[in-house]
């Protein structure tokens, strides 16, 4: 059978310090385009180390509405607006990202411990950040 490849491009982001948690953070993460693209979403996957993030799993796979496939939600959880369409770029999706850094989501947390965390107890939330940011920095110079 045909083989099907995906294109991918590396990406870094450079968390700004007016960022309530993750300022200073300098974090790497790889886009992957399917063979459908723009048809459907690219996956955002990030490098080690990890970010401690409400929308982002232990194993670095970003969950974001922009990212999920175009139409209706089956769970009700999103507008389809929401979600991913042909339309969006690359650049769009960085965006959403650094957005989602600023304030992340809470109501469906993709690492629940760091959704708990932020909900209920902010100091150890930041305590936890801190320690991923300084990673991020010293891996990063």
């Amino acid at each position: 059978g045909a083989v099907e490849e995906s294109r991918g491009s590396g990406s870094s982001l450079m968390i700004n310090d007016d960022c309530k948690y993750y300022g200073g953070g300098f974090f790497r993460a790889r886009l992957t385009f399917p063979p459908n693209f723009p048809d459907m979403p690219p996956s955002m996957t990030f490098q080690n180390p990890i970010p401690f993030h409400p929308n982002i799993y232990p194993d670095g796979k970003l969950c974001i509405s922009i990212l999920h496939p175009p139409g209706e939600d089956e769970f009700a959880y999103e507008e389809a607006s929401e979600r991913w369409s042909s339309v969006r770029s690359p650049e769009s999706i960085l965006v959403s990202v650094l957005s989602l850094f600023h304030s992340p989501n809470t109501e469906s947390p993709a690492n629940v411990e760091a959704g708990r965390l932020l909900r209920e107890d902010t100091k150890e939330f930041r305590k936890r950040v801190r320690v991923c940011v300084r990673q991020s920095q010293e891996e990063s110079f």
